[in-house]
């Protein structure tokens, strides 16, 4: 399709913690109009971190899913005002799994579900690992879960997350490369 849109119009729906809802009208190139609502997001950061023996994961409840212990990437909102996806990355990695990396990459940015929300997802892959201080964060139900590469097959075919999915097949094309 070729041409484009203008956003003629746009309002807050719903107002939530995590997410606001807006609705707005849209005029298409062919001069046609289209009211649309979406959730707006300030974006996320999912981190492939492996230390060349293990991909480090954590499992926690997804309750909007059902899921008890779903199993994902360490990852975490953009919400801290003036905060990078990379700077956001390196904080949640230390809140999540207790590690800090001393080598960073951008892998990919993609739209989480670009059908219904402007959410953008970066993903980092994060090697030379360490400790660090500041894991926890009060409230969160995390369970570190380090997974061997070398059974990392098995660990996509477990996952049902789509940043995890698509940051550990990212690292499968690396390793195999």
């Amino acid at each position: 399709m070729s041409g484009g849109f203008d956003r003629l119009e746009a309002h807050t729906v719903f107002e939530g913690k995590i997410f606001d809802v807006l609705e707005g009208t849209f005029r298409h190139a062919d001069g046609q109009e289209a009211v649309r609502q979406w959730v707006e997001h300030p974006g996320a950061v999912g981190i492939v971190a492996h230390d060349g023996e293990q991909v480090w994961l954590v499992r926690q409840p997804r309750e909007a899913t059902g899921d008890f212990d779903l199993l994902e990437l360490p990852a975490g909102k953009l919400d801290e005002p003036g905060e990078t996806p990379l700077q956001c990355g390196q904080r949640e990695l230390m809140e999540e799994i207790g590690k800090a990396a001393a080598t960073w990459e951008p892998l990919m940015t993609y739209a989480s579900s670009a059908g219904f929300t402007n959410e953008q997802c970066h993903l980092f892959l994060a090697t030379d690992l360490s400790d660090a201080a500041g894991h926890g964060v009060e409230g969160e139900r995390v369970t570190i879960e380090p997974r061997r590469l070398a059974e990392l097959d098995a660990v996509i075919a477990e996952c049902r997350d789509s940043k995890t999915l698509i940051g550990l097949m990212l690292l499968r094309h690396r390793l195999r490369a």
